[in-house]
């Protein structure tokens, strides 16, 4: 008898030891993640930006801020004035120009696709950011009015609106608009109010040679400049700084 409750004491401790060795160990997870699921859920790095995420580097270009803007373009007054308004029919005005546009172009210049000696340098330490907000402080300017030679308009109004069908030149209006503001969302620039020396000397650098840049855009400018004559760059260069004559004007005051 006392021998059948000595083992069945021993029995008793034996099954609380084995029962508080299961209390104190936690349970193990049947399985450990897969490698490749880790792997999946890091975010794809952006070729664009090597080493960094997509969705980092969509998160760190903030639409153009033209507060910040202003003193990033302060270097840019000394050729295309403060406002964007150049009083020197060399360099282009750029008051009223798309964000997209300027943004656009100084990418071009930085990288080289697009050439000029001076452009280049200032292009080079601008950010990607740097470059919106300073389109978008420009995009926020008005253009100030300029004036066509009334002895090129007719001409001038007819290439820029019907363009020559004989020719194949198309409509300028069909890319920049029949008010001259341009398309920003397909980078086609503004031309209103545009100095008609600074057009002109564009056209005929694409109409003489072309140039470096062969983006497409490009390509479509250089086909049509090489089929106009001077007389034609003329009047519509000459018609494109008038062209702030077609904006739409506010309605009068009724009078009583």
């Amino acid at each position: 008898m006392k021998f059948r409750h000595a083992a069945a004491a021993i029995t008793a401790l034996l099954v609380m030891h084995a029962a508080a060795g299961q209390t104190a160990t936690p349970a193990k997870p049947a399985s450990a993640p897969a490698p490749a699921a880790t792997a999946a859920a890091k975010p794809a790095a952006d070729p664009a930006t090597p080493g960094m995420p997509k969705a980092e580097t969509a998160a760190a270009l903030k639409p153009g801020d033209a507060t910040a803007g202003q003193g990033k373009a302060a270097a840019c007054g000394a050729c295309h004035g403060i406002d964007g308004n150049s009083t020197d029919p060399q360099y282009p005005r750029l008051a009223g120009q798309s964000e997209q546009y300027i943004a656009a172009q100084l990418a071009d210049f930085k990288s080289g696709k697009r050439m000029n000696p001076i452009m280049v340098g200032f292009a080079q330490p601008l950010s990607e950011q740097d470059m919106h907000d300073i389109g978008a402080y420009f995009a926020g300017k008005a253009s100030l009015p300029g004036v066509a030679d009334q002895a090129l308009v007719e001409q001038g109004q007819t290439l820029y609106r019907q363009g020559d069908v004989d020719r194949g030149v198309p409509a300028c209006m069909a890319c920049h608009g029949p008010d001259g503001r341009g398309n920003p969302g397909a980078h086609y620039p503004q031309l209103t109010s545009q100095h008609a020396k600074y057009v002109e000397a564009r056209l005929k650098g694409w109409h003489d040679g072309g140039t470096p840049n062969d983006g497409p855009h490009t390509k479509i400018m250089v086909s049509i400049a090489q089929k106009l004559d001077d007389k034609d760059i003329a009047a519509v260069a000459s018609y494109i700084e008038g062209l702030h004559t077609n904006e739409p004007t506010a309605a009068a005051p009724a009078t009583p």
